[in-house]
């Protein structure tokens, strides 16, 4: 059986994750998606924590016809270097083949470790970006059609509109 590993930080998830997740799944049997820099959060660029992005992670792939027994979620923290966070991610993660990224540091720190990293095809990057969506969120414009539904009510019910729009006040 052939394993993935996709790393994100899903602040929020949105639907350009979800194609993402999607495109593993389809050369993988199974995913490993995991949650970087799970210590963040209440911070202008993660402004959700782990545990709300796990739930955000996992309301969105469950909902959208993805097996539930197909992947799962692991929080993982940053390394204190760059050099180690490849073995970290290793003794906490079941062995996997493939690592999905777009991330340029993250490409470069698996392939170093002879480890298989594939590029996920963009899915509008512009339009669905993280960044994107929290800059929506504190401009009171539309954010919720750039993101799955499930995460749209998830990020309501965790208080995270008024999160966000306080942690990225340039008044404050």
């Amino acid at each position: 059986m052939r394993v993935g590993l996709l790393v994100g930080r899903f602040q929020p998830f949105h639907l350009g994750h979800l194609s993402a997740v999607k495109y593993a799944l389809g050369r993988v049997q199974y995913l490993y998606v995991v949650v970087g820099s799970a210590q963040r959060s209440h911070e202008r660029d993660n402004p959700f924590t782990a545990s709300e992005r796990i739930a955000m992670v996992k309301s969105a792939i469950d909902g959208n016809g993805v097996d539930p027994a197909s992947w799962s979620a692991i929080p993982i923290a940053d390394a204190d270097s760059h050099s180690l966070w490849v073995s970290a991610v290793e003794s906490m993660v079941p062995k996997f083949d493939v690592v999905f990224t777009n991330d340029a540091l993250t490409f470069l720190l698996f392939k170093e470790e002879g480890i298989e990293v594939k590029a996920v095809p963009y899915h509008d990057r512009k339009k669905y970006s993280a960044t994107n969506v929290r800059d929506r969120i504190l401009e009171r414009k539309d954010w919720e059609s750039l993101v799955p539904p499930q995460v749209a009510e998830l990020v309501r019910q965790f208080g995270g509109v008024q999160r966000v729009r306080a942690l990225m006040r340039k008044d404050l």
